[in-house]
């Protein structure tokens, strides 16, 4: 008998169309002799969508509770909406007071993870280098130490960052940003190689997947860079034994000090000093294509094998 598995896309935020694609594709490709996936959609305006891609009811509270129906007849849940109300452990927490065990990571750790400002202080606590920052809450408040880049401190898939090299153009960033949240993070540009390393918790222990280096022609890896095709992986990132022991150690501080379960994505900036953490992502993009599931294909683990560990991480 197949298991009834929850996968949860959509979502209120500008990751909508992403975490439809990462849900999509998590349905896809379950192994269909062992789980049966029933599909739940969150709209942008709050509204729950059923299996049918049928209104659950006409108003988010309604729709919500019906949502929570059916997610009672689900052995667990897989919540694939990336970014706030979803990866900030919001779907997390609604899982964990509905009894339902959920794939990745609990409340805490996604609330963390998700903003920025906080992750620099827990990584510094634990000896992780980050980028020389500010905490911006109004634009003309920061004092241009450039470059920079601006970016929101809680929206993922880039939406909102950007590089300043003029002094001119930081308030007209800081405000685009300030669309997007309350609260800013105005960061010193770090020079070094983007390394992104992958850690998979799953029921015989922690899995670190070969480290993927990103190439950008120019400018940053943003929103456009990460989905127009313009990037290029590197995979496996050509590291010597001391870099690839530096950033797994430097990876695994993190992920233990948020308190990740699941799987998470800690990117990295290694420069001659050492590993500068960038940010970290308890539920990156997770179609075939996207960066986790490539990683981890890369050592041999295949994509329905990823999902049937990150599975029964959440059942144990």
């Amino acid at each position: 008998m197949s298991t009834r598995v929850a996968v949860i896309g959509g979502g209120q935020n500008c990751e909508h169309d992403v975490s439809l694609a990462s849900a999509a594709a998590v349905r896809g490709a379950l192994d269909p002799a062992k789980y049966e996936p029933v599909p739940l959609t969150i709209r942008h305006d709050g509204i729950w969508l059923g299996p049918e891609s049928q209104p659950l009811a006409d108003t988010k509270s309604a729709s919500l509770a019906a949502a929570l129906e059916i997610l009672g007849t689900c052995a667990l849940a897989i919540p694939l909406v990336h970014g706030p109300r979803g990866e900030d452990g919001t779907l997390a927490a609604l899982c964990d007071l509905a009894g339902i065990p959920c794939v990745g990571s609990p409340l805490r750790a996604g609330a963390l993870a998700m903003d920025k400002w906080a992750t620099k202080l827990v990584a510094e606590a634990v000896g992780v280098l980050t980028a020389p920052g500010q905490l911006v809450t109004a634009p003309g408040t920061v004092v241009f130490d450039g470059p920079v880049v601006v970016k929101p401190v809680a929206a993922g898939s880039s939406f909102g960052v950007q590089l300043v090299d003029r002094v001119v153009d930081l308030e007209p960033a800081v405000r685009a940003a300030l669309e997007l949240d309350d609260r800013v993070l105005v960061e010193q540009v770090v020079r070094g190689r983007e390394i992104d390393v992958a850690v998979l918790d799953g029921p015989d222990g922690r899995q670190v997947a070969p480290p993927l280096e990103i190439l950008v022609s120019e400018g940053l890896f943003d929103t456009e860079t990460k989905y127009d095709g313009s990037a290029s992986f590197v995979l496996p990132a050509e590291l010597t034994p001391s870099e690839s022991k530096e950033l797994t150690e430097a990876a695994l501080l993190v992920y233990d000090a948020l308190g990740c379960r699941g799987v998470a994505r800690v990117d990295f900036f290694l420069t001659a000093e050492g590993p500068v953490l960038n940010e970290v992502n308890t539920m990156p993009g997770m179609t075939a294509a996207s960066q986790v599931p490539k990683m981890f294909a890369a050592a041999g683990l295949s994509y329905s094998d990823f999902l049937d560990r990150l599975i029964h991480s959440a059942v144990r």
